[in-house]
């Protein structure tokens, strides 16, 4: 076979499982759904991704690591297999892993390559390296400078400090791994100039657990699907998550604020996200959770505050009879708690608490707000009345849509969205509607009391 063609096989394989798509084994809105990629792409064979890395003289790197003993030293004398204890102190790297080795550092050991190049690179399966201090990658984009890459599968990465690199942990076509309790920051760049600090590409069914990503640009899983992140804390960065083309994954307990955007979901199939806090997702882009062309998601359980958008939705769900199913979360203080961009309906909205947000929904199609369902939603706008005091209302929750249609079909007018010559128009069309205003939902059967279930998850 044309060398030209082995090459593009794994590529040509994944396009074509986007195509074998399972359909749901059930469609019960109370079930999570099971829709996704079936292809299994962990034995195909590994293509060279990454650009060659550069090789740097000593007298190229920081002054600070002339004097220190190269680390690959240590690792080119320890068997494969063994476990490997350096004295406490710091060495210098760059450092290449390519056979399975332990590696526990106790939090004393310090990896630094002198601010050029990539720090550690792990290219072999089953190996472990905990407890290290890695630090000092250069901050060139193109060859992807890191703290860390791993290019093997069912590795366990735990409790490195990751610091002063471009890129913190990467990850490509390495499925099956541990990545847990580490800390990762980026070199002190712009936000759009920083690097990930955890990148997932083509690389399936990790455990992404307890880590601390704080100033870096994102986290993304690219082309990687069914992984767990779980107990995560992301904050001031970019996006905490980025899924794109990553279908049935997992993100749960994890704690986001102060980035730009929480969680987004693009052109995804299947996956879960529970009993996550995210807020101040703030500024022109803030977002919560995001899904563009995407289906078939389960968000659950969540605490959304004080965002610019709580969930904003473009074509999602889309594919055909799929859906999206919004339940039993919490969405507080935010600019607009939920933000429907197109008229697709699919969305299942349920059991969720909507109080003091400025707006509660935005829907941007005109006349399709029956392609939705709303169901016992608590609204804190609610102006009916519980009689019988069955906790339901007595009579429909009805959302219309008055002067708020200015902004909503003219976007650059959300500028003075609470402006008072916005506030009184809308007063005044309430009060005396000189134009037809949109139903933008119908919730039957609205919660009349405030459940109390939600406990700040706010860790620092």
């Amino acid at each position: 076979m044309n060398a030209h063609w082995v090459r593009l096989l794994p590529a040509l394989l994944l396009g074509a499982s986007s195509l074998l798509v399972a359909s749901p084994a059930d469609r019960d809105e109370e079930k999570p759904p099971s829709l996704g990629a079936t292809a299994d792409l962990s034995t195909a064979p590994r293509v060279g991704v990454d650009r060659p890395k550069p090789t740097f003289m000593l007298h190229e790197r920081d002054k600070r690591v002339h004097g220190l003993k190269p680390f690959q030293i240590l690792v080119d004398a320890a068997p494969a297999g063994s476990t490997l204890r350096p004295p406490p102190g710091s060495y210098a790297g760059p450092v290449v892993l390519t056979k399975p080795l332990i590696i526990e550092g106790d939090g004393k050991v310090t990896i630094d390559a002198g601010d050029r190049g990539t720090v550690f690179s792990v290219e072999t399966a089953g190996a472990t390296l905990r407890g290290l201090h890695l630090t000092g990658s250069g901050d060139s984009h193109d060859t992807d400078d890191s703290c860390l890459d791993v290019r093997g599968h069912r590795n366990v990465i735990e409790n490195l400090v990751i610091d002063n690199c471009l890129f913190g942990i990467d990850l490509k076509q390495s499925s099956d791994s541990i990545v847990r309790n580490n800390k990762v920051r980026s070199k002190p760049r712009d936000l759009g100039v920083r690097g990930d600090g955890l990148r997932l590409w083509y690389s399936d069914r990790n455990l992404i657990e307890g880590n601390e990503v704080t100033d870096s640009r994102d986290m993304v899983a690219w082309y990687s699907h069914d992984n767990v992140y779980r107990k995560n804390i992301g904050k001031r960065s970019r996006y905490s998550i980025h899924f794109m083309f990553a279908n049935n994954n997992v993100v749960e307990d994890n704690s986001f604020y102060d980035n730009a955007v929480g969680v987004y979901f693009m052109y995804t199939e299947g996956g879960v996200m529970r009993n996550n806090l995210i807020s101040h997702a703030t500024g022109a882009s803030g977002m919560a959770i995001g899904f563009k062309e995407a289906s078939n998601a389960l968000i659950e359980g969540n605490e959304i505050i004080y965002c610019a958008v709580g969930i904003g939705s473009d074509l999602s769900p889309f594919q055909p009879d799929s859906k999206i199913w919004m339940r039993n979360n919490r969405f507080a203080y935010n600019g607009v708690a939920v933000k429907l961009t197109s008229e697709l309906g699919g969305n299942v909205v349920t059991d969720n608490t909507f109080e003091g947000n400025l707006t509660n929904v935005v829907q941007a199609g005109r006349g399709k707000s029956g392609l939705n369902e709303w169901r016992g939603n608590y609204w804190d706008d609610y102006q009916g009345f519980d009689r019988d005091r069955n906790g339901t209302g007595d009579t429909p929750y009805e959302l219309y849509a008055y002067a708020d249609q200015i902004w909503i079909e003219m976007p650059p007018a959300q500028f003075f969205k609470t402006a008072p010559v916005l506030e009184l128009l809308d007063f005044l069309e309430r009060l005396a509607p000189f134009s037809s205003p949109e139903l933008t939902l119908k919730d039957e059967r609205p919660r009349f009391l405030k459940p109390q279930l939600f406990k700040s998850k706010v860790t620092g």
